[in-house]
């Protein structure tokens, strides 16, 4: 991997001299974690991307005139505690695509972020994959990224957005298989936010009927500068949780409601968030609490400690009993406690 990650930097490093137009950056976070109240009992671990997945990505951009620019993002996943190649080893497995950037809009093709991955990130305290208060603990994102992606993001006109993106299935003689669909409409004015989304996925059936999992979810935050408060509301009929893509159950209907308090206290801040799951099923509803800080070593550097724990109606081990992750790994059991350091470059 080291000789293939030093090949592709001297590749966008020549490139980069040629145009000035190509930015390398990246993420370097660890962190230790304890997991208890699962079905195997309690472990302490170092976890390599526990605030953040470490990362080394790629990003660039060429000026085509008129307004119009090509543009470009290879990142790679990194597992900083044993050198390997996150995302189930793809190369560049945290995003890949590229496409134009204009006066009207973003048009990109590739493996990239969800929209309801980015409407949860909006409005939770924990940015929907950080540390064990990780609202992805309970709630659906539509699988964080697509592949095979054609995405459109609006400009910003008046303070609203937009975003739409569609991921081919590719399953051949059946389109509608493994099709995903994605949009987001968001509004920002001051220190108000508010954003909806919608996911759409379906499942690749080999010998059972195409079902469809639907997300939507609205949700919105303001910064009163000494706190900022968000809310959030989701509606979920087939998406379960982050480990499960489409459940084929037709009972598998569930909602979710998040309430987050960001709080700056000096060189960091205090994040806290609690989240509710109402699932139709019996025994399935689960309440998580959670609770960070961090402290700002630097503009890229932070120390962090964090702990949650989940309230489950189902046992350890059985369908429905919900687990403490964090921005790399969904964690054993219903309680975790967090400590590590994030740099970015």
């Amino acid at each position: 991997m080291n000789k293939y990650v030093f090949a592709v930097c001297g590749i966008f490093c020549n490139v980069a001299m040629a145009q000035s137009s190509v930015t390398v950056y990246g993420v370097a976070d660890a962190g230790i974690v304890k997991e208890s109240g699962g079905p195997a009992g309690s472990v302490t671990k170092m976890v390599g991307g526990v605030e953040g997945g470490s990362r080394i990505g790629f990003r660039g951009t060429e000026d085509l005139g008129g307004g119009l620019a090509a543009v470009f993002t290879l990142e790679m996943g990194i597992n900083l505690d044993s050198g390997t190649s996150a995302q189930g080893g793809l190369a560049f497995g945290r995003q890949a695509f590229v496409g134009l950037n204009s006066k009207a809009g973003a048009l990109t093709l590739g493996r990239q972020y969800t929209p309801l991955f980015l409407t949860l990130s909006a409005i939770d305290p924990f940015q929907a994959f950080s540390t064990a208060g990780s609202a992805a603990n309970l709630m659906s994102n539509a699988g964080i990224r697509m592949n095979n992606t054609v995405k459109y993001v609006s400009p910003t006109l008046n303070g609203f957005t937009g975003e739409l993106a569609y991921g081919l299935g590719e399953i051949a003689g059946n389109s509608d298989a493994g099709r995903q669909l994605g949009a987001a409409f968001g509004y920002v004015r001051g220190p108000f936010s508010l954003r909806l989304a919608h996911a759409s996925v379906n499942s690749i059936p080999v010998a059972t009927a195409l079902t469809t999992g639907k997300t939507t979810l609205i949700g919105g935050a303001y910064d009163f500068k000494v706190v900022k408060i968000s809310l959030g509301f989701a509606t979920n009929k087939g998406t379960v949780n982050v480990n499960t893509r489409v459940d084929p159950n037709p009972a598998a209907k569930s909602h979710d409601t998040i309430l987050g308090l960001t709080v700056p206290v000096g060189a960091g801040n205090i994040r806290a968030s609690s989240i509710i799951k109402q699932d139709r099923r019996t025994d399935r509803d689960s309440k998580q609490l959670g609770l960070a800080y961090n402290y700002f070593i630097s503009k890229r550097s932070d120390v962090y400690i964090a702990y949650a724990r989940i309230e489950n109606d189902a046992l350890p081990g059985t369908t429905g009993f919900y687990t403490v992750g964090n921005a790399t790994e969904a964690g054993s059991g219903d309680r975790a406690f967090n400590i590590g350091m994030r740099h970015s470059f």
